[in-house]
């Protein structure tokens, strides 16, 4: 049997040491928002549409050193940040959603998230039932388990929190992974095999509803995990795709009890303005359930983006291309 050393990266971390610390926030000082706003001032007289914009047109003479600093803590460092400061209520949605993209000109690629082809996602409840097939989670106010998303860099802007719940929760996959080869070695043989994904129905006619690929790669001496759980199970749907095996299941419910383990996640309770920053290899996270407010002004509103950084280690070139539109 192989064997499979613990990682000692600086992306191994506990949500129980992460909360007693506040180096993983950053608050935009008065100077750095206004220098946002007048590179969107300046993008705009070029285009009024924002996709249109490069990363010259978004110009941030001071603030782009800071911004080479936190995509290293996000590729060598802990995984995460969290950006508080942007003025929202001052500014307004339309303005912060330019501030928040002309950040991410400067982070990366955005790339598409779904079949429309939105590279600015909204997180929100549309009403739709959670428990039909094929339903992103991030459509409705149910409980989104502990998952990875696609790209390198995944992006969260907080327009609006909800009235209750709602939570961000975040942890470390290098550490589930360390937990795992000490508790269920094993397990561990497991993580590198082929697992079957369901497609959530798109997929281009007369191709399989479910793809295959493994959780865990090893790259660059960094662990790359990729994991949607009910996607793996809902692939069980279909007669042509592989049964989990015994190990597989097991495997999906170590990582999920462990990831829910108080002394594994870090929560963060989103405030408009807030920016939320994560590295996909990296770091799984979930939402909690919550309760919206009945003015259709208030209720909870995030903007997503999915970059891709082609700098970033352990990165996916699968994950790179975005969600296509079947076909």
């Amino acid at each position: 049997m192989p064997t499979f050393p613990p990682l000692s990266t600086d992306d191994v971390w506990l949500g129980r040491d992460m909360a007693l610390r506040d180096d993983w926030r950053r608050v935009l000082g008065d100077g750095e928002v206004e220098e946002l706003m007048a590179a969107r001032a300046t993008a705009r007289a070029r285009s009024t549409d924002r996709t249109a914009w490069n990363r010259q047109d978004f110009p941030l003479p001071r603030l782009r050193v800071e911004v080479a600093a936190w995509l290293e803590a996000l590729d060598r460092g802990r995984g995460f940040l969290l950006l508080r400061g942007l003025p929202v209520a001052e500014i307004g949605p339309e303005a912060a959603a330019d501030l928040y993209w002309g950040l991410g000109l400067h982070m990366g690629r955005a790339v598409s998230q779904n079949t429309d082809g939105d590279l600015l996602g909204h997180v929100r409840d549309t009403g739709a039932d959670p428990a039909a097939y094929g339903v992103r989670l991030y459509k409705t106010r149910a409980e989104q388990d502990f998952h990875t998303d696609g790209a390198d860099i995944i992006g969260l802007l907080c327009l609006h929190s909800a009235r209750s719940g709602g939570v961000s929760r975040i942890a470390s996959s290098a550490a589930i992974y360390n937990r795992l080869l000490s508790k269920r070695p094993d397990l561990a043989p497991a993580l590198f095999e082929p697992f079957p994904f369901d497609t959530q129905g798109q997929h281009g006619p007369g191709t399989p509803a479910w793809f295959a690929r493994p959780i865990c790669r090893l790259l660059e001496g960094r662990l790359n995990l990729f994991f949607i759980p009910w996607y793996i199970r809902e692939s069980q749907q279909h007669p042509d795709a592989p049964r989990l095996s015994a190990e597989q299941d097991a495997v999906l419910r170590f990582i999920e009890t462990t990831a829910n383990d108080p002394d594994h996640y870090l929560d963060m309770d989103f405030q408009p303005g807030d920016i939320q920053l994560l590295k996909n290899a990296s770091i799984l996270h979930k939402r909690t359930a919550y309760e919206d407010w009945d003015d259709p002004l208030r209720k909870r509103h995030l903007l997503r983006l999915w970059l891709v950084q082609e700098s970033f280690s352990a990165g996916d070139a699968s994950l790179r291309e975005g969600v296509q539109a079947p076909g």
